[in-house]
């Protein structure tokens, strides 16, 4: 084992403390009402919960107390620089120098999921050396199960006290596959993403939307899906299922030869992968359809709503004291 690789473990390690943590502060909300939504993002129904920041206060929290020289990229509080430590490392003698180690973290994957008390959301934390993603975890608190990786030892699923090994799918054509995806808030976005998979729907098994990416990347890397593919993810959603995918045989990235990206994401074995990546190119998946009139008009209505602290986000969600997302 190098020196590299004991990074990559000690890093995972303090991964999956904060996010088994993180994830029974979310589990500990028991759905006897819904969670308070307290902002928006990209969109009226692109909801922040209270326990969207509790979480990530709580991850950010404990890997400073442990590494108070790292960079954090949260979803929720965007990218914070670590502390100056006497010793110029993060976190006391043989750990990497300051600037070299930023985690990745995404709270409350599957926000809107764990709003209406469904099972598929997540804690997810990746650790970065000099840019490169080399451990990851993909906590799931409702399934009892912990996803993680380490660069170049395999993705495993620990649950019930017993790590399994886990290893993509092999082989399966694209008329034979069970493939996952997800939609964005936006409505032109949506108008498209629509558009294709009810192209892609009649050449595959049948399409899955669990509404947590990062579950659906660890669900590729079980064998649980053949694939996964969506347009607009964020680089929290996909760094440490994209990890563990790929450590359990998948290949992972974009379209035409392109990495993983906000523009688009795939996972799934290298055959299937290409078979996919030709599918989805011949559809230009990587558009967003023009906003209409009729669109803009609900946009702006749902602003209005906005502004109204005691009106309804969604007219679907039912939560009061909603205020615009910050720009």
């Amino acid at each position: 084992m190098t020196p590299a690789d004991e990074d990559a473990e000690t890093l995972l390690r303090l991964a999956v403390d904060a996010a088994s943590e993180a994830g029974a502060l979310l589990a500990s909300w028991r759905g006897e009402a819904r969670p308070e939504v307290i902002d928006t993002k990209s969109s009226p129904t692109d909801v922040v919960t209270e326990m969207d920041r509790r979480s990530e206060a709580l991850i950010t929290e404990r890997i400073r107390e442990v590494r108070p020289g790292d960079t954090v990229l949260g979803e929720e509080g965007g990218q914070t620089a670590g502390v100056t430590v006497p010793d110029g490392t993060g976190a006391g003698d043989g750990a990497p120098a300051v600037g070299r180690v930023r985690w990745v973290v995404d709270p409350l994957d599957g926000t809107v999921n764990y709003l209406y008390g469904l099972p598929d959301w997540a804690v997810s934390i990746a650790a970065e050396v000099d840019g490169i993603v080399v451990a990851g975890v993909v906590e799931v608190p409702r399934f009892g199960e912990t996803f993680t990786a380490v660069t170049g030892q395999g993705a495993w699923l620990h649950r019930r006290g017993t790590a399994i090994a886990l290893r993509c799918t092999l082989g399966v054509a694209l008329g034979q596959a069970l493939v996952g995806t997800g939609f964005g808030y936006d409505s032109g976005r949506r108008q498209v993403q629509g558009e294709i998979i009810a192209k892609l729907l009649p050449h595959v098994r049948d399409i899955r939307r669990g509404g947590s990416a990062a579950v659906d990347l660890c669900s590729v890397a079980a064998g649980r899906m053949d694939a996964f593919f969506e347009r607009g993810l964020n680089y929290w959603d996909y760094a440490a299922g994209g990890l563990i995918a790929r450590e359990a045989g998948a290949t992972v990235g974009g379209l035409g030869g392109q990495p993983e990206s906000t523009s688009m994401a795939v996972a799934a074995g290298p055959e299937l992968y290409r078979q996919l990546d030709t599918f989805l190119g011949r559809l230009n998946p990587e558009r967003d359809a023009q906003r209409s009139q009729e669109q803009d008009t609900l946009a702006g209505r749902g602003r209005g709503v906005l502004a109204n602290a005691k009106r309804d986000v969604s007219g679907v969600i039912g939560v009061l004291r909603v205020r615009r997302a910050r720009t």
